[in-house]
């Protein structure tokens, strides 16, 4: 939502928001043993990214979000807290997760260096090697699980037994529900119809796991439409509930907490890659949606200027408004569901609809924070379309033996446009942020195929 939305989230903030808590770390060993490196500070106080962040909600919401961040706070200078996550991302989410050299993906990049298809960029004695974050390894078969495990023990920290998420691809409500059947708490995942139709397995998985699954119909029936009913609920019902909000969005303390706890891929990856190739890479790749992903592996680089940083945004049918899920690079500076940062809203501040082939990135916000690495220059935002996702989910299937969730493919059709600008001996990572089972049935659909 905008300052002049229609939207759940009112532009008014109530109390102010209170400091960032110290970042989370040592949630999980590295892989090769090492410490893992410090984490930047928030560049200001009061849940602030520069400009961006804060919180724009009802007054009914504040004391939640106040104890929240004091619950956060107090957890991460508990070193029972440490040891209890860590132990469970090892025996319970499996990681650390893999770095995986994608060797034939990286000779269809060099291949492809010197066509048409990538520019000026490419050329004789180009085309990097690509290895792969493999996050579509993870318990559930995606990156969600981290943030989930964690802020499942916070809600336990703070007496709360009923949980509330919202969900897109069915990720983030697959790995609540796991989290709530591991812990036995109450669950309820909101949904967009369209959603629930295009992700039909991971809407059975829900319910198997014993999570009610509650369909929205509202508005354009995904991902947006879910998130105002989710928070709906919350306002009724926060004295017993704690709502696991899946990405870094939404009105602080949550963009600091889901990045925080998703920096785990970031700081195993940078391991790696040191223990790999004895250096940092030259380029991190992953796709944005509402952006944890992303944050999560990018956050640890951010201090390394050598590090080049690329978010994918959903590109869509085309550049107009209601053909993609861009909005950093189409969108404007706006409030959306508790916090500002670019949103993808009309001329007169409503909310705009949005498209994309990825359940998971059809949303029409972004978090706080990739506003602010983006108006710094940190992190350079591109766009994949739908037809070149669906082309990067086949390459990736038949040449490396990976199927990726959708929402990756956009990643990896990034990444092989980089990679075929780079030299030979230049190494780029693409966060595999999930596996494709559950997009295989929407994929036959949109490519024709029996």
């Amino acid at each position: 939502m905008n300052p002049r939305g229609a939207d759940m989230t009112p532009a008014r903030t109530g109390r102010p928001a209170s400091a960032a808590p110290a970042a989370l770390a040592g949630t999980a060993g590295s892989a090769c043993g090492a410490a893992p490196p410090p984490l930047p500070e928030a560049p200001a106080p009061e849940g602030r990214f520069g400009r961006f962040g804060g919180r724009y909600v009802p007054e009914t919401l504040v004391p939640a979000l106040d104890e929240l961040a004091e619950a956060y706070r107090a957890a991460t200078r508990d070193p029972a807290f440490h040891r209890e996550l860590a132990e469970l991302n090892r025996t319970f989410v499996g990681r650390p997760t893999p770095l995986t050299h994608a060797p034939r993906l990286s000779e269809h990049a060099e291949k492809l260096a010197g066509s048409a298809a990538v520019g000026a960029g490419g050329g004789e004695g180009r085309g990097a090697r690509i290895h792969l974050k493999r996050e579509d390894l993870a318990h559930t078969g995606a990156h969600k699980i981290n943030n989930t495990i964690g802020q499942a023990l916070l809600a336990i920290r703070m007496g709360k037994r009923r949980i509330i998420a919202e969900t897109g691809a069915g990720q983030h409500g697959v790995a609540t529900a796991t989290a709530c059947a591991r812990f036995g708490l109450a669950c309820e995942v909101y949904m967009g119809a369209e959603d629930v139709r295009r992700q039909a397995l991971n809407v059975f998985r829900m319910r198997l796991l014993g999570a009610r699954v509650n369909e929205v119909t509202a508005g354009s029936r995904t991902l947006k439409d879910a998130t105002n009913e989710a928070m709906r609920d919350w306002m009724g019902s926060v004295e017993q509930t704690h709502y696991i909000l899946g990405s870094v969005v939404g009105p602080h303390p949550f963009p600091t907490i889901v990045r925080d706890f998703q920096s785990v891929i970031g700081r195993e990856c940078r391991a790696q890659c040191l223990e790999a190739f004895g250096r940092l890479p030259d380029a991190v790749v992953a796709c944005v949606g509402g952006g944890s992903n992303a944050a999560g592996i990018f956050h640890p680089f951010v201090a390394d200027a050598g590090v080049m940083l690329v978010g994918v945004e959903a590109g869509g049918r085309s550049e107009r408004p209601g053909d993609h899920a861009a909005p950093l690079s189409h969108g404007a500076r706006g409030v959306l569901h508790g916090s500002f940062s670019y949103v993808l809203q009309d001329e007169v501040g409503q909310t705009a609809d949005v498209h994309s082939c990825s359940a998971g990135l059809d949303y029409p916000g972004v978090g706080p924070e990739h506003a602010w690495w983006k108006e710094s220059g940190r992190v350079s935002y591109r766009v994949a379309t739908d037809a070149e996702a669906l082309d990067a989910f086949q390459v990736l299937a038949r040449r490396e033996g990976i199927i990726p969730a959708l929402e990756t493919a956009h990643a990896i059709a990034e990444a092989i446009r980089l990679a075929a600008t780079l030299p030979r001996d230049a190494n780029v990572v693409v966060n595999c942020s999930g596996r494709g089972d559950k997009d295989v049935t929407e994929a036959m659909r949109l490519l024709g195929t029996e």
